[in-house]
């Protein structure tokens, strides 16, 4: 029988679990040497991976730079040239490790090799001994929307007959008043419609000391000697039933493993630019993600959420101190989930990413505005990893790790460098200057092929080559497996949803380009990025405020574009692409935001994926959940 008991009686019920302390002492960055310990989930012949990964990538990068350099030095080497030199090999060897990475998960993908610690998709599931628990942190967000996630992730565990092996806690760092109340009422009533007081929990702290990392290690150390796992979700995080019970048997199979992290799958899109992202995520990022996990081995990294940490490894090894210096590079440590990966391998752990596993999803941004200021916040953050980088006992991997975090960001402002040096080593040589602004039939093109246009055209060619192939081999990779391409529609559509989503994201290129130029200034200027909370289903922005952030953005293309057809018009057909994605910056931003074009395009099966089609059961149920009114109390308590 279904005995429904009062909410008032969940409301005086106790919300928490008996206390289980864990000691997490901080961690040094200033002293620490790496384990020797034997890893032995480590997968065989890595340093040959990682000499093919980076060997090939280098002798790629060198093979350009060698045809580029006769193209630079045929009237000798100046301090333009050099200065593009140098730009162009950092960047072209970042698209060329990503290259490299994307054929050996492509030939990974077509070999359908063997999973990554037994982790399959198939097979009957395995039993579980341990205790798990899942962690949701929130802060400020919709409690409806929050607990119709964690009531469908709950139904799936169950679903599997293991639920007694796992408690889910709710862990809010809510600091709105009325979110808060609303929080209570929609957690009170999640036990109610669970008949659960002893599995599921909530606790609110005080302080929102450390953000997101300073809320779970403060479950840590009260509550995590009770559960040998842990799993970390996002306030948007889904998960199936069946993948939880298999990443906790995998931890207890593996006792030199301390975190497994999934490659979660971007759904619930309705935005096109949201649509844009989950096409994207579901195309290429498997083959990418593969590539990468290859040649990490088991130093792989960790992204915050979705992913299993064994509990005592992470309290003994992860605790993260604040860092020292001027703002805003001191203080709480933003992106913690690379530091922590880091620490948790030098004292010996192995950490794996398994992206053959499914099951494992998360929303995007619904608008290329969120995103931005999502993006502001991780700038910071990994611009703060430059405090870490010189910890002594780190692994090179690691090293690498924050690196490419830290990279990311300045790949921007480098790439608007080669842009801008591109451009004025040929204005130099044409002599322009205050009294002559007009050169009739002036181009870059036309200098930069000067006597050699077939070494210039081949440079071009291959740069663009390897720039893209990573998307190519995605959509091939789709097209080998049957399921998924007839989930996301079939071989034409797929080949027509690749070119609209290239398409627009080189127009938004030059957008986030400059924002993200302009958020490495800020943060190196000292300007702290905040902590907002996230927008998930409405990217609609008012006129006014889309005039007030892309406005100047917009002007500065008109005017671009007018200086570059004052010197000649070829010129400006030439800057033609950026000039355009400046100029088109509000209307790209209300196009791409619209549900009613991204719902448009799902109707013709453009950027569809196969959880659209077919939503997994955990998926339709928060859906369903959703759009139930009894959830929350508040209709959208993000803007009380």
């Amino acid at each position: 029988m279904d005995v429904r008991i009062p909410v008032s009686h969940y409301a005086s019920a106790p919300q928490l679990p008996p206390e289980s302390p864990l000691p997490m002492p901080l961690q040094s960055l200033s002293e620490g040497s790496l384990s020797s310990t034997p890893i032995a989930s480590e997968p065989t012949g890595m340093g040959t991976r990682r000499a093919i990964a980076f060997g090939g990538a280098a002798a790629l990068t060198l093979l350009a730079v060698y045809q580029i350099w006769w193209v630079l030095g045929r009237d000798g080497i100046g301090v333009l040239e050099a200065l593009l030199l140098l730009l162009f090999v950092a960047l072209f060897a970042w698209i060329a490790l990503s290259f490299i990475s994307s054929l050996a998960g492509f030939m990974l993908t077509i070999a359908q090799g063997r999973e990554r610690l037994g982790l399959s998709n198939e097979g009957p599931l395995p039993q579980v001994t341990s205790r798990t628990a899942l962690l949701m942190p929130t802060y400020n967000e919709d409690p409806g929307r929050l607990l119709a996630g964690l009531q469908a992730i709950y139904e799936s565990v169950a679903a599997t007959g293991q639920l007694e092996h796992f408690d889910f806690f709710v862990l809010s760092d809510t600091t709105r008043p009325q979110v808060m109340q609303a929080e209570e009422a929609a957690f009170a009533a999640l036990r109610e419609r669970l008949s659960d007081t002893q599995q599921l929990f909530y606790r609110r702290r005080t302080t929102n000391a450390e953000r997101k990392a300073g809320n779970i290690a403060e479950w840590v150390r009260r509550f995590g000697g009770a559960y040998p796992q842990m799993l970390i979700l996002d306030a948007d995080s889904l998960m199936t039933g069946d993948t939880i019970v298999r990443l906790a048997a995998a931890m207890e199979q593996h006792d030199d493993v301390a975190l497994i992290q999934t490659l979660p799958m971007i759904v619930n899109g309705n935005t096109l630019f949201a649509r844009m992202q989950q096409f994207a995520g579901r195309v290429y990022g498997p083959v990418v993600a593969r590539g990468v996990a290859w040649w990490h081995g088991a130093e792989s990294n960790y992204w915050g959420h979705n992913a299993i940490i064994r509990t005592r490894a992470f309290a003994a090894h992860a605790g993260l101190p604040e860092l020292r210096g001027h703002k805003p590079f001191s203080g709480t440590v933003l992106s913690h989930d690379f530091v922590e990966a880091a620490l948790l391998r030098r004292a010996g752990w192995a950490l794996h990413m398994v992206p053959t596993l499914r099951g494992s999803y998360e929303e995007g941004p619904p608008s290329l505005t969120d995103m931005l200021v999502r993006d502001r916040r991780w700038c910071q953050g990994n611009l703060q990893h430059g405090a870490v980088l010189a910890a002594p006992g780190l692994h090179w991997i690691s090293r690498v790790h924050l690196l490419t975090g830290i990279g990311h960001y300045f790949t921007a402002p480098m790439w608007a460098m080669l842009m801008l040096i591109g451009l004025a080593i040929p204005l130099q040589q044409a002599g322009i200057n205050l009294e002559q602004l007009r050169i009739e039939g002036f181009t870059p093109t036309v200098y930069w092929r000067g006597g050699d246009p077939e070494r210039f055209l081949w440079v071009f060619s291959f740069t663009m080559a390897v720039l893209l192939a990573p998307k190519l081999m995605g959509y091939l990779a789709t097209l080998a497996d049957t399921e998924t391409r007839r989930g996301c529609g079939g071989a034409i559509r797929i080949f027509f949803s690749m070119l609209l989503e290239t398409v627009l994201a080189a127009l938004m290129a030059p957008i986030t380009m400059y924002r993200q130029s302009r958020g490495v200034a800020e943060v190196l200027a000292g300007k702290d990025s905040g902590w907002e909370t996230q927008r998930r289903d409405d990217g609609s922005l008012p006129l006014s405020s889309l005039v007030r952030s892309y406005g100047g953005l917009s002007l500065a293309g008109v005017l671009a574009g007018a200086a570059a057809y004052a010197i000649s018009p070829a010129l400006a057909a030439w800057m033609g692409p950026v000039i355009l994605g400046l100029v088109l910056a509000i209307p790209l931003n209300l196009l791409t935001s619209s549900t009613s074009v991204g719902q448009g395009l799902r109707r013709i099966g453009l950027l569809r994926i196969p959880e659209e089609s077919t939503p997994p059961p955990v998926l339709a149920r928060a859906l369903e959940l959703r759009e139930s009114h009894a959830l929350s109390p508040l209709s959208d308590p993000g803007n009380h």
